[in-house]
């Protein structure tokens, strides 16, 4: 045991080890077979013979027919959640809005300025190479 724990107030329990906590859970876990059976209605597993018994009857599957809905409950459906999303948004102020902005703006003037320098030097190269 490390020293700290040794040195605990009087009245408090150390903390049990990783191994011994998990083995507490799973013990408080996993009740007896009776006591499943009482809570969910049948067994899932018989403790004698170790075999898995089903657990009730299957969920019922649906039909695959739909609600018709209107197409204008539809379109309000969709106009309340956009409008639920747009209040999620957190909107930026003036101040950010035109940083924003500016650096948008120089980043696509450096960006053409790049694109036109390499077309004009790609362009006396091809006329340097095949001439004129």
């Amino acid at each position: 045991m490390s020293e700290d724990r040794e040195q605990e107030p009087d009245g408090e329990q150390p903390r049990p080890s990783g191994a011994a906590r998990r083995e507490r859970r799973a013990s408080a876990r996993s009740g007896t077979g009776k006591e499943r059976e009482s809570r969910s209605g049948t067994s899932s597993t018989t403790e004698s013979t170790g075999t898995t018994q089903p657990k009730g009857r299957p969920t019922p599957s649906r039909d695959g027919r739909q609600r018709r809905v209107s197409p204008f409950r539809k379109i309000g459906r969709f106009l309340r959640e956009v409008i639920a999303e747009l209040r999620k948004v957190i909107w930026p102020t003036r101040r950010m809005l035109l940083t924003y902005t500016a650096v948008v703006l120089v980043f696509v003037s450096v960006m053409v300025a790049f694109i036109a320098g390499l077309d004009l030097l790609f362009g006396q190269g091809v006329l340097w190479l095949f001439g004129e």
